[in-house]
């Protein structure tokens, strides 16, 4: 395996060419290419609970009378926050929007969720989700945490102001943006577990 340097700089053009044929997954930072670092095994099940739990819920729901299109990604999936400047991979991302048909990446999601650990919490509630605010389409931001249960849900409400709410064990946690209900913690009245075998 061929060393890379600390900071690799490069277009954006360059990237969304080059970065696919890598065997590592790498964000998009202004010009800079990141390596991402590797997942706990409770921070991949965790991820995948939420994955599962999500695209069961949303395979073919009705929205009305017609079939409401929501897709669930994650971890290989990246989202572009800003065109040509910055693009994440979020462990899950959903999207309900129609325009979102680039086979690599998605530009209108409405829920992100990161599940934190000790080398990206800080990232991910600062300058990520200091970006991620910026996307029109986004209603959800979800920070989950491993080590102890517990969710926080930041939503856009109706004034465009983000309002946090925060979910520990016993309780369901509601996401709006998809109309989906997730038990943090043994099933209640056939809700599924988010913290299912960890």
């Amino acid at each position: 395996m061929v060393a890379l340097p600390d900071n690799i700089l490069m277009s954006a053009e360059e990237y969304l060419v080059w970065e696919p044929t890598q065997e590592e997954r790498y964000e998009y930072w202004d010009g800079e290419v990141v390596m991402m670092s590797g997942a706990t095994r409770n921070h991949n099940r965790v991820s995948g609970n939420f994955f599962k739990l999500l695209d069961d819920a949303l395979a073919d729901v009705y929205d009305g009378l017609r079939l409401r299109s929501c897709e669930v990604y994650i971890v290989d999936v990246k989202v572009q926050v800003e065109p040509g400047q910055k693009y994440f991979y979020p462990d899950v991302v959903v999207t309900c929007d129609e325009r979102d048909t680039d086979p690599q990446l998605v530009q209108f999601p409405c829920l992100i969720i990161e599940v934190l650990s000790p080398s990206t919490e800080a990232a991910d509630r600062g300058k990520k989700f200091a970006k991620y605010r910026q996307s029109p389409t986004l209603q959800e931001y979800i920070l989950v945490q491993v080590a102890q249960p517990g969710v926080e849900v930041f939503r856009r409400n109706e004034q465009g102001k983000w309002v946090l709410s925060e979910y520990n064990l016993g309780d369901i946690l509601r996401l709006e943006s998809v109309n989906v209900e997730i038990a943090l913690a043994k099933p209640a009245e056939g809700i599924a577990d988010l913290y299912r075998q960890v």
